[in-house]
């Protein structure tokens, strides 16, 4: 089996992020979370989660995609786009060499 292929993608706070507030406390919230689970579902993001502490406003994901163009058109519907909470900071391309999740099974 060859080397497997994923982009990381860093998503950046926009100019409606509330600093006073963590992931969890920004407006739509809810309607965020409920599209990146939807991705996670359909195994588009394989993972995903917050840089840092919980209130520094970058996030990555790893994301199961052919080419950066379809990264950013899956990642065009996330409600916080929209509502400039979240935006793409940088896509880029990642092969994966070693993978301990499949070691020893």
């Amino acid at each position: 089996m060859g080397p497997v292929g994923f982009f990381v993608v860093t998503m950046v706070s926009g100019p409606e992020w509330d600093p006073a507030g963590g992931p969890r406390q920004q407006r739509g919230w809810d309607q965020h979370a409920a599209f990146m689970d939807g991705l996670v579902e359909r195994g588009f993001v394989v993972l995903g989660g917050p840089l840092g502490d919980a209130v520094d406003p970058v996030a990555m994901l790893v994301v199961d995609a052919t080419s950066a163009g379809e990264v950013t058109a899956q990642l065009a519907a996330d409600p916080w786009k929209a509502m400039g909470i979240l935006h793409v900071g940088s896509i880029t391309p990642w092969t994966i060499w070693l993978d301990g999740r499949r070691a020893g099974g």
